[in-house]
């Protein structure tokens, strides 16, 4: 396991969350080929025993491109696998309770309103996500934020900010526009037929407009 030290957020923008899938190995492969630079594996279903065997091998793989490699929700398997971190939702593992069990790690936490903005403040945290700015099927049952609370998190929060809900190449100048320099994709890359196409027609899209 790395630590939240060994990776300076601010200069990664292509966040990739993924489910378990059958092809995990070669799709996360070809996502990082393409440009993807943090990934996050993010699994609601599976039992444990599961998560850890994809785990584990999302992590050899990140490891030999150098990305961080995020595990959504379980502190537990993040550390049994050595993942370099953990990423919470606001339902979810208290971020003071991940960083007893892991206090070196990154940690990374969803917000989706002002309020949630500023308790974040108050939280040690690496990076925060802000949205889904438009509905998604990934987040089942939560509206969206619009762009507004985006552009209004990038704005206020001192750490990276990663904006979720639908991106996609022809979205990143508007938001970018909006002062949003962070983004988490899942279905642009997910539901692609050729995933390292997609992440490196994003990828290009992104350097062109931000400029990193």
């Amino acid at each position: 396991m790395s630590s939240r030290k060994d990776f300076d957020f601010s200069k990664r923008n292509l966040y990739l969350c993924t489910p378990i899938r059958d092809d995990l190995a070669s799709f996360v492969t070809a996502t990082l080929k393409g440009g993807v630079d943090v990934v996050q594996l993010r699994e609601k279903s599976a039992d444990a025993k599961t998560i850890i065997r994809n785990a584990s091998q999302l992590r050899t793989i990140t490891q030999d491109f150098g990305v961080p490699f995020i595990v959504n929700d379980r502190p537990d398997i993040a550390l049994e696998v050595g993942a370099d971190g953990v990423h919470v939702g606001q339902d979810d593992v208290d971020v003071a309770l991940v960083r007893r069990i892991l206090p070196d790690a990154i940690v990374g936490l969803s917000t989706h309103d002002p309020h949630e903005l500023n308790e974040s403040l108050t939280k040690d945290v690496d990076y925060i996500s802000a949205g889904p700015i438009v509905p998604t099927p990934t987040k089942p049952g939560r509206s969206g934020t619009g762009i507004g609370y985006a552009e209004q998190a990038s704005r206020l929060s001192p750490r990276p900010v990663f904006v979720t809900g639908s991106v996609q190449p022809e979205a990143v100048q508007e938001l970018a526009n909006h002062g949003i320099r962070h983004f988490v994709v899942v279905r642009y890359l997910t539901e692609s037929d050729d995933p390292y196409k997609a992440a490196r027609t994003l990828r290009t899209e992104i350097d062109r407009t931000i400029g990193f």
